[in-house]
């Protein structure tokens, strides 16, 4: 096909297939388009998503605003735009928003704070899925702006969140034999990271959507340190534990000694469910490096399938729990579409989110949808090696 043409087919079917057609139909309706041009409208979008993200809330002295929330700042935000940023490849603005976190939020111990207000900290507590993510986010960096400095934060960061995030349990509890096929877990002792400084007594406090097979992957690859192959480990087993058939992960867990996983409600008070904390868990799952992981987030999928009348709030047998709607819920199908080997599904839904969001804009939302893409469409967050890929690509 002669570039003329190319870009022509493209044209003709860029609307159907931004709209969530996916490659399938873009290719019925036009066979001159390759998986390729697909692959480049998807990361077109994932930029454009990403930027909109970074123009809509991050100031100019780098710091990440909730605009909807009052107008604080929170790690999570600080991390999410740095991870943004470093999958563009804008060290300008990576630079800034690190900056300005580490003059704002940095701890005595190397970790984050987890909001500030008003010109000054309101809670010194960490969230260990910031940390996660800005971690992983200054390995990136550093590996992608030929930047040691970058890449010596994102290890000493790595260092501190083993130092006062990860507990050892026994993890001798397997999932049922029902739930997780034969090799998802291995019982033994192991690390597992907790939802922040304040939960290092047991039971542990969790939050499952925090764990983050990419980060530890990043983090073990930065570092060396085979204790981060044992927090994902660990992770794996007790994300079994907390689902199943007919069962959707929790938004809270403690953890005891033992490495029982138990859903719970939140520590600030509610009931059990499956939230906007929650639905990152298969996000981050479907993601991952290994296929295992990918198996759990694919799991979900019959519990997470639907139309674009997905609750944000769910008990955890899947029924509603609350009627109004969140982008990040549909980017959690999403991911289970993609685990699955389904990207024209996967896309979709991405779509669909990105649709939500347009019509009731969130901070929240804006950065989901953005990760969304990028972490499920595109490898602009890096790639897995040779017989790990996420991606699925077959004839049509």
């Amino acid at each position: 096909m002669t570039n003329r043409l190319r870009t022509m087919a493209v044209q003709a079917v860029a609307v159907i297939a931004v709209a969530g057609a996916g490659w399938g139909v873009a290719h019925a309706a036009d066979p001159r388009v390759s998986a390729d041009d697909i692959a480049g409208m998807r990361e077109h979008a994932a930029r454009e998503a990403g930027d909109r993200f970074l123009d809509e809330y991050v100031d100019a002295d780098g710091r990440v605003v909730r605009r909807d929330e009052g107008g604080d700042t929170v790690s999570e935000g600080q991390a999410y735009g740095m991870l943004i940023s470093a999958a563009l490849g804008d060290q300008d603005r990576f630079r800034l928003i690190w900056n300005w976190t580490e003059t704002h939020l940095r701890r005595p111990d190397g970790l984050l704070s987890w909001r500030w207000a008003d010109g000054q900290v309101r809670d010194a507590n960490s969230a260990a899925d910031a940390d996660l993510d800005a971690a992983r986010s200054l390995v990136l960096a550093g590996e992608r702006f030929g930047a040691t400095d970058l890449a010596g934060d994102g290890r000493e960061l790595g260092k501190a969140i083993l130092a006062a995030e990860t507990v050892p349990v026994g993890a001798t509890v397997p999932p049922p034999a029902d739930v997780a096929p034969a090799g998802h877990w291995v019982a033994g002792a192991g690390l597992t990271t907790v939802a922040g400084n304040w939960a290092s007594a047991p039971p542990h406090a969790v939050d499952p959507g925090y764990f983050s097979p990419r980060a530890e992957r990043a983090l073990l690859h930065a570092s060396a340190d085979p204790r981060w192959a044992e927090v994902s480990r660990t992770q794996r087993v007790l994300s079994w534990q907390l689902v199943g058939p007919g069962t959707l992960p929790p938004d809270w867990a403690t953890v005891d000694a033992s490495g029982h996983a138990v859903p719970t409600g939140s520590p600030a008070g509610g009931g059990v469910q499956f939230g906007l904390d929650a639905a990152r868990l298969p996000i981050r799952f479907a993601e991952s490096c290994d296929p295992e992981d990918r198996a759990l987030a694919a799991s979900l999928r019959p519990l997470l399938s639907g139309g674009q009348d997905l609750p944000a709030v769910r008990n955890l047998d899947g029924s509603a729990a609350a009627q109004w709607q969140h982008p990040v819920t549909l980017v959690a199908g999403a991911a289970t579409d993609h685990a699955a080997g389904d990207e024209d599904a996967a896309s979709a839904r991405l779509d669909r989110a990105a649709a939500l969001q347009q019509r009731y804009p969130t901070y929240f939302g804006a950065a989901w949808v953005a990760l969304g893409r990028l972490m499920l469409d595109t490898t602009l967050l890096g790639d897995c090696p040779d017989g790990g890929s996420r991606f699925l690509h077959r004839d049509p």
